[in-house]
C-alpha cells in the first residue's frame, strides 16, 4: 500500500516535530511547513492526501490558508483537519464555513487521537 502523504502546517517547532515523528511511525509520509505561505505552496506542489493545519501562523493564518486551498482546483478536494488552540464557537464555525473537514482543539487531544482522526478521514 502506498504511504499517505500528510502536510503538517504548524509553526510551533516542538509540536511539529512530535506530530511528524508520530505520523512517520504510523507509516505516513510527512511534509512540514512552518508558515501559511509555505503551507499553501507545499499543498499545491506536493499534493498531500490530507493537511493538518494550525490557525495561528506567521505570514498567512490558517483561515487564509484554508480558503486558498479550497478555492484552488488542484487542492480543493484535499481534506483539512484544523489542529489549534482556538476553541470559540466563532472560530469553529468560521473553519467549517471555509471548508475544514474536522476541527480539533490541541489541548483536548493526544497524538494518538489525532492520528486516529486522520485515519478515519482517509478511510484507512
Amino acid at each position: 500500500m502506498d504511504k499517505k502523504k500528510i502536510l503538517v502546517i504548524e509553526d510551533e517547532a516542538m509540536l511539529q516535530r512530535a506530530l511528524s515523528e508520530f505520523l512517520i511511525d504510523e507509516n505516513f509520509e510527512v511534509v512540514s511547513a512552518m508558515d501559511g505561505e509555505e503551507g499553501i505552496s507545499f499543498a499545491k506542489a506536493k499534493k498531500p492526501d490530507l493537511i493538518l493545519l494550525d490557525i495561528v501562523l506567521p505570514k498567512k493564518d490558517g483561515y487564509q490558508v484554508l480558503e486558498e486551498i479550497k478555492n484552488d482546483e488542484k487542492t480543493k478536494k484535499i481534506p483539512v483537519i484544523l489542529l489549534t488552540n482556538l476553541e470559540s464557537a466563532e472560530d469553529i464555525e468560521r473553519a467549517f464555513n471555509a471548508g475544514a473537514t474536522t476541527y480539533l482543539v490541541k489541548s483536548n487531544y493526544r497524538l494518538e487521537d489525532v492520528v486516529k482522526k486522520i485515519k478515519e478521514t482517509l478511510h484507512i
